[in-house]
């Protein structure tokens, strides 16, 4: 299971690689690695983003990081296979030192908070967007339960996507593992919109504006 394909910020320079924090944009079941590429607009200024394209090719051109098994949690396996994958290709292209935003939609989400919990002191923060937490448990999640990562978790409100038992499980999941910003928009279905990015946009600021006064300390 190999990511052979991303796309990139374009003032990305290979010679002078980021040293972070970098937002690791990962999409959802059937799309692609161009998909939350449209999002970088909504970035703070200057912050150096990459997505990637997940490993299991779809019918119609898309892409995902493990099987669709809804309504049943996804066994984990799978997971841990695509998260093995992300890591693999993280550590071939980025520094070892570079911090990490990972920011995911749906199964992505997933992913990105399986980053955090894999490798928690690589992430900086985690943006989690209409997904969920699987209950596989992973061995940092106890670390993760004593530092309280900054974790973005919005979903909408008439979301048909995600399963009510998997909303359920990550809302007592991510508030004992995090220090968790959550919004729940009302007449938002399995989607982003403007209220979804102007608050993905301020939790970025706060984050990246803590973490820099926590190193210059």
């Amino acid at each position: 299971m190999d990511i052979t394909a991303f796309t990139r910020s374009p003032d990305w320079d290979d010679a002078r690689p980021p040293t972070g924090p970098v937002v690791v944009l990962l999409h959802g079941y059937g799309s692609h690695e161009g998909d939350l590429a449209g999002l970088a607009p909504w970035l703070p200024a200057g912050m150096p983003w990459i997505s990637l394209r997940a490993p299991i090719p779809m019918p119609g051109a898309g892409f995902a990081w493990f099987p669709l098994t809804l309504p049943d949690t996804p066994p984990p396996a799978p997971i841990a296979a695509a998260t093995a994958a992300l890591w693999e290709w993280i550590d071939t292209h980025l520094g070892a030192e570079t911090a990490l935003i990972p920011m995911g939609f749906s199964q992505g989400g997933l992913m990105a908070l399986q980053l955090l919990r894999t490798r928690p002191e690589r992430i900086a923060a985690t943006v989690v967007l209409a997904g969920f937490v699987t209950d596989a448990p992973q061995p940092p999640d106890a670390l993760l339960s004593e530092q309280r990562p900054r974790v973005f978790w919005g979903r909408g409100g008439a979301d048909p996507v995600i399963p009510s038992d998997a909303v359920t499980h990550t809302a007592e999941f991510l508030p004992r593992h995090s220090t968790l910003t959550e919004r729940v928009y009302s007449g938002l279905g399995h989607a982003v919109d403007h209220r979804v990015l102007d608050d993905v946009r301020s939790f970025l600021d706060a984050s990246t504006a803590s973490r820099g006064a926590g190193q210059a300390g």
